[in-house]
């Protein structure tokens, strides 16, 4: 091949390379857009909003109104802020992301390794479940927490214990488990899948049991798909607004995103953008921050199983 064609091919794959990271960096400013916007917004007083702007940065940034977003900021004896159900959000998502992934766990290591009859049945009904809508749930879900509610009740009254049945909060971790558990398992399960069975084996021949080794064994395998499960619980639960609207009501059990939704739409006169945007991007930090540490190890924990051998 002469010198000519060399340098032909070379400028061509340069070219190539050139377009493709152009609509890349094209496509991740318009991606990050709305983001960038948000994060400037939040630092600039009304009248600078209404005066400036939306993409200019701020020219006398204040923190005003993140402390005000925050509920640090009191107007006589009323302190509006989502500070409260921050932690109401906290409270729900770190139970529930825990116990979905540990259930999630056991089922995988169950279908994978402890084969039963009618294993591919029990597989593919929780896979199912994955696709059911929301929507459909909500009235059957209703009436299983308010049946768990009457029973808190009567344990409350008969052994002094309720166990928290009934408390929204509860609700909601229950309603999170159970809807996580298909997907957590699905995952698990892709991943023990590829997981050498001859180590589970010989585990047994030495007298291992069921739970010694799952605890020594699996687990302290599954660090890439346990990173996976817990940021998409993670995030799910705790960008959920249609279940928390429908179980936490509207008293201070509401989690982040329904309390969110009340600051932004209550407001009178003004609307005080800057505030709004300020509490958005306080609801949406514990995800970035989320995806920010562990976020490299997610694509590699979900293709960790996707090939077996």
């Amino acid at each position: 091949m002469s010198a000519a064609a060399l340098s032909h091919g070379q400028n061509n794959r340069w070219i190539g390379r050139i377009a493709i990271y152009g609509l890349l960096i094209l496509f991740a400013i318009l991606y990050l857009m709305p983001l960038f916007v948000m994060l400037v917004t939040s630092f600039k007083t009304m009248d600078e909003i209404q005066n400036g702007n939306m993409l200019s940065l701020p020219q006398a940034p204040t923190i005003d109104p993140w402390l005000k977003a925050w509920g640090e900021t009191c107007v006589g004896l009323t302190c509006a802020g989502i500070k409260g159900y921050f932690w109401n959000s906290l409270k729900m998502v770190v139970p529930a992301v825990a116990i979905s992934t540990i259930l999630g766990a056991l089922n995988g290591y169950v279908l994978t390794k402890w084969r039963f009859p009618g294993h591919t049945l029990v597989f593919g009904l929780m896979l199912f479940a994955c696709f059911i809508p929301f929507q459909s749930v909500l009235l059957p879900m209703a009436t299983i927490l308010g049946s768990l509610g009457r029973l808190g009740v009567t344990l409350q009254d008969q052994v002094g214990l309720s166990f928290g049945l009934g408390n929204p909060t509860v609700n909601l971790v229950i309603v999170h488990v159970i809807y996580g558990l298909g997907f957590t398992t699905l995952f698990f399960r892709n991943y023990y899948e590829a997981f050498p069975n001859e180590l589970v084996r010989a585990a047994q021949v030495d007298g291992a049991s069921f739970f010694q080794i799952f605890r020594r064994i699996m687990l302290p395998n599954s660090l890439p798909i346990i990173v996976v499960t817990v940021i998409y619980q993670f995030t799910n639960i705790w960008n959920d607004f249609l279940f928390a609207s429908a179980y936490a009501g509207s008293g201070e059990s509401m989690p982040m995103t329904v309390a969110l939704n009340n600051v932004v739409n209550t407001s009178t006169g003004v609307v005080e953008y800057n505030v709004n945007m300020a509490a958005a991007m306080i609801a949406a930090m514990p995800t970035l921050l989320v995806y920010i540490v562990a976020g490299r190890y997610f694509v590699r924990g979900l293709m960790a199983g996707a090939v077996k051998g």
